[in-house]
């Protein structure tokens, strides 16, 4: 039954929110928003036909407020709220909720959030499905004794992982048998804080896999379908930092299997709407179910330009009851696209946070080149959220081409005022095995060296010093005429990136 979608409360802020704003308008539907009050000058607010304060700028006050935000959506009238990714996207108790009210949630039932959200459900459920899973537990472990026999089954090393929760929160990786007794104890703490759910189950530890994901869509009508794979695997501490689509990876015995597996698990927890399949493959190319994100995905830009399917749109459409505007057969991969994450992190410091204020900004644009931002000039980068600036994204007819436009873009990124990790993902894509296209989630650990990215800075600080120098002494003896001034910049265009980099 169709249901009528004229207004959209959206439960979140910056990049995602703009970006449904977006997709609201191109959908004649009303787009509200909402702020804390560190947020009060973000482009989505000053985007949306409305916005409205939703509490202090704290998450637990404002975006973590789930009676707040259904009574706010009642009160200003609107059909359906859509709650974005992270905050309350993947919250069962939140979905029903807001379904219980009679509205309408942009997303899965709250029963397939749940199934999914346990990730020792969701491996028993995939294993029943028969989609392939990584050997260990299905059940929480009960004990160190128990995690210690498991593991002489499995075989070391092992994984110990949060029951209730993702993003590497929880989640241990133990080589040897006597470190397992801290891990495990280091891991049930970690969970409990992070998800308040201390239970922790045992997988083997799959050595410098990739990690690939299925896109997949499904509507009230039975139908499913899946947009390909994205390639995920350049992380840190479990975070992606750069995605790409399609993998060189993946031939297409694969990923018609891969393809397979994931409509399987999708339907095997009654799944509708957007949602991800994530799976690890392994040297042997054999894959693995990893784990479901029942929300959309901060990388399904990437998707999005390789097939040309606006995933948030079809969100909207599904949740109004409506099919699914396509079929398998009509999903068609044209070109090569690659997503850079911009965050306001300092690579020579462990990427740690840079608060403070965007005194200047000015984006990359040209052929190919895709931004999808919250910030603006002006803004400032606080404490309370996560400190991602932008989404950059390059496409190409050819990956050799996506990544030419993405590597001139992060070098025309110009972001003054804090530290960003632009340096870091130029220096990444550069990287031999980045460009072959052989990377593995171990990347990060074993292949990025944050001092490498000195060498640039300290010839760049020489080159400006002799420029300096040079220009000094022809004043003094000479006029400088047009012939001898500088014609072109370096890739650094003075940008005083190094200075706000490094000259700490």
């Amino acid at each position: 039954m169709n249901k009528n979608i004229a207004s959209i409360l959206i439960a979140n802020r910056g990049e995602i929110a703009v970006r449904i704003i977006r997709a609201c308008r191109e959908l004649g539907i009303r787009p509200v928003a909402v702020y804390s009050d560190a947020d009060r000058s973000l482009p989505h607010v000053l985007l949306s036909d409305e916005a409205y304060h939703i509490g202090s700028s704290p998450s637990s006050k404002s975006y973590l407020d789930q009676q707040k935000i259904v009574d706010l959506a009642l009160k200003v009238g609107v059909d359906a709220i859509h709650p974005g990714y992270g905050f309350l996207s993947e919250n069962a108790a939140f979905a029903r909720r807001v379904a219980e009210s009679g509205l309408i949630f942009i997303g899965p039932p709250a029963t397939s959030i749940e199934t999914m959200g346990n990730k020792t459900t969701a491996r028993k459920i995939m294993e029943k499905a028969g989609v392939p899973i990584v050997p260990g537990t299905v059940e929480p472990l009960k004990s160190v004794s128990d995690a210690e026999q498991k593991a002489r089954t499995i075989g070391y090393p092992v994984l110990l992982k949060a029951a209730g929760g993702g993003g590497g929160k929880g989640m241990r990786v133990v080589e040897e048998e006597k470190d397992l007794p801290g891990a495990f104890k280091g891991a049930q703490n970690e969970a409990r804080s992070a998800f308040d759910d201390d239970r922790v189950y045992i997988e083997k530890f799959i050595r410098s896999p990739k990690h690939i994901e299925i896109q997949v869509l499904a509507d009230e009508h039975g139908n499913y379908i899946h947009l390909g794979e994205r390639e995920c695997s350049i992380q840190r501490r479990h975070q992606k930092i750069i995605e790409e689509a399609p993998s060189l990876a993946i031939d297409g015995r694969i990923r018609y299997e891969m393809g397979e597996a994931a409509i399987k698990a999708a339907k095997a927890c009654g799944y509708v709407n957007a949602g991800t399949i994530e799976f690890l493959l392994d040297e042997g190319k054999n894959f693995y179910f990893l784990e479901m994100n029942t929300r959309v995905q901060v990388e399904h830009p990437v998707t999005e330009l390789i097939t040309g399917i606006d995933i948030v749109k079809e969100q909207i459409r599904i949740a109004s009851g409506r099919p699914l505007s396509f079929k398998q057969e009509d999903v068609r991969v044209h070109g090569h696209a690659i997503e850079c994450r911009i965050y306001a992190e300092d690579p020579l410091n462990n990427f740690l946070p840079s608060i403070g204020k965007v005194t200047r900004l000015q984006a990359p644009s040209g052929p190919g080149i895709r931004e999808d931002r919250g910030i603006q000039q002006g803004n400032e980068i606080t404490v309370f959220y996560d400190p991602m600036v932008s989404k950059l994204l390059a496409w190409g007819r050819t990956r050799d081409e996506a990544l030419t436009r993405m590597d001139r873009a992060l070098n025309e990124y110009l972001v003054q005022g804090i530290i960003t990790n632009i340096p870091a993902c130029v220096h990444i894509i550069r990287h031999p095995l980045f460009v072959e296209g052989t990377y593995t989630t171990g990347f990060m650990a074993h292949n990025f060296n944050p001092e490498e990215l000195r060498k640039p800075v300290e010839d760049e600080l020489i080159a400006v010093a002799i420029s300096v120098a040079t220009l000094q002494h022809r004043q003094k003896n000479q006029p400088i005429l047009p012939s001898t001034q500088p014609t072109s910049q370096s890739r650094w265009k003075y940008q005083e990136r190094k200075s706000d980099m490094y000259d700490r």
